[in-house]
């Protein structure tokens, strides 16, 4: 009864996460639309764009780096709550990641003339989405449980070394891509306030709905392993 009550709670914690989330995703959408984010001088609207496709890239990576964390604590610790959290960091990791190259390839046919150019940013970002379904494909195709998280914590792993290359990929090679919005190797901001302010309340509630999700889906998770055992 206990513990049927915790998970109950656990759901709507990651519920209103969710919807809280959701709701600063709208909150961020009307604040671009209506009062903040003006008109690029040489792409226009079109550059508004920003404002979604960055914020769901940096969970795209977020998710990496989480996926990789508990990864490593359950190879280390070998609790099936670390792979399954792994597991859902990864599935809503893919969620953003589709999201962000959807919305690049958007803001890339106005922008570029085409909606797709194998540069440097967008190739490491496609071999990531790549990695992404392929940790998915590896979980359903395995059917011993812990043979099944350690090939999973090892395709993260790989996941996550792509990451730092393709952050730099802009650096590192010629790109269409524009640099960094914010450089975290120099600390530099490389975009105005009036476009930096819209961007950082998406990336407050796409952080939020993450984080639901990834709970809500944990929770799922848990409760399909119990069926298992039973």
């Amino acid at each position: 009864m206990q513990l049927a009550r915790s998970n109950q709670t656990n759901r709507l914690d990651s519920l209103t996460l969710g919807i809280l989330g959701l709701g600063m995703v709208g909150a961020g959408v009307g604040f671009i639309l209506a009062m903040g984010a003006p008109p690029d001088q040489s792409q226009g609207f079109v550059a508004r764009i920003f404002h979604m496709h960055v914020p769901m890239a940096w969970m795209a990576y977020l998710a990496s780096f989480a996926a990789l964390g508990y990864s490593v604590a359950y190879l280390v610790r070998r609790k099936a709550h670390h792979d399954r959290v792994a597991a859902a960091v990864v599935e809503v990791g893919l969620i953003f990641m589709a999201l962000a190259l959807l919305s690049g390839m958007l803001w890339a046919r106005p922008t570029w003339g085409v909606y797709w150019d194998w540069e440097p940013r967008l190739t490491t970002t496609a071999i990531l989405f790549a990695i992404y379904v392929g940790y998915v494909v590896v979980r359903g195709a395995i059917e011993d449980p812990e043979l099944r998280a350690k090939a999973a914590a090892g395709v993260a792993i790989l996941g996550s070394i792509n990451v730092p290359i393709s952050y730099m990929s802009v650096k590192w090679w010629r790109s269409l891509h524009q640099t960094q919005s914010i450089d975290l190797t120099t600390g530099k901001i490389n975009v105005d306030a009036a476009i930096l302010i819209p961007m950082l309340i998406n990336l407050a509630a796409f952080t939020l709905l993450f984080i639901g999700l990834v709970r809500l889906r944990s929770i799922i998770a848990a409760r399909e392993a119990a069926r298992e055992e039973v």
